[in-house]
């Protein structure tokens, strides 16, 4: 299927494995040249290059830190007049209520919140003046149904999704589009993290823990970085112009809700 956006440029933040790196391969295989962002240049580099290889598109790298000011900064100066962006950070460590402090609240409001609002505010103004654009932010399935040892990623994700609601209903009459994806339980390394915690809580092997959590899922199974590529890079693509500040759950059925 061409989603007819072959040829425009996307950014990709925390693009070089898991989620990030599941969306830059399907807007890649699109025909979308990409700026790449990471924290890690060895990891970055690597990802760039199978891109570059495997779909011969152009592919530029930032190793920055999303959510610093100077990372940011230079996001934005490389970027340039990029049609599509996707915003993704890594989620801050689970805990209990208690075990949060102020600091602890403002780096995932940094890094989860602010930083995406930083980007959209640079970017889709461009968007518009061009008459076309388009935003996908990866949140978590936690804005719909709040996951208790995920308290920091609740509240800076939730945020955002207020912020993205009002914001969408104001530059979509300009061709320019803001969504959600709201992933669940996906094979990557978060998955990972948050399944040695399992461990170390319960006492089972890493094996029992993820069999344990994908019993949870009525697909009976973690989703693939692929399966959430294909995902954002439709919300990327002409056909999808139609779809404004809607929170698509990726999930697998986990999240038992109704609307």
């Amino acid at each position: 299927m061409d989603l007819g956006i072959k040829g425009r440029t996307a950014l990709v933040c925390a693009a070089s494995k898991g989620l990030g790196l599941g969306c830059a391969e399907a807007l890649a295989a699109a025909g979308v040249n990409l700026v790449m962002n990471a924290r890690g240049t060895e990891a970055l580099e690597a990802s760039a290059e199978h891109i570059r290889q495997e779909y011969a598109v152009e592919v530029i790298t930032v190793a920055a830190d999303v959510a610093s000011e100077d990372g940011q900064k230079l996001l934005i100066e490389t970027a340039g007049e990029v049609d599509i962006l996707v915003n993704n950070a890594g989620g801050p460590p689970p805990g209990t209520w208690q075990d949060w402090q102020r600091e602890d609240f403002i780096k995932a409001l940094d890094a989860n919140m602010l930083a995406p609002i930083a980007l959209m505010r640079a970017l889709v103004p461009g968007m518009m003046e061009r008459g076309w654009g388009r935003v996908v932010n990866i949140t978590s399935q936690s804005v719909r149904a709040p996951i208790a040892v995920l308290g920091l990623s609740n509240c800076a994700r939730a945020g955002l999704t207020g912020y993205v609601a009002g914001t969408a209903r104001q530059v979509a009459g300009k061709g320019v589009t803001i969504n959600n994806l709201l992933p669940g339980i996906h094979a990557t390394d978060r998955a990972d993290s948050l399944d040695a915690a399992v461990v170390n809580a319960k006492g089972v092997t890493l094996e029992e823990a993820r069999a344990e959590r994908a019993a949870g899922i009525p697909a009976g199974r973690y989703g693939t970085r692929s399966e959430f590529g294909a995902a954002c890079a439709f919300l990327c693509s002409q056909y999808a112009g139609f779809i404004v500040g809607q929170n698509l759950l990726i999930d697998g059925g986990a999240t038992n809700i109704t609307i």
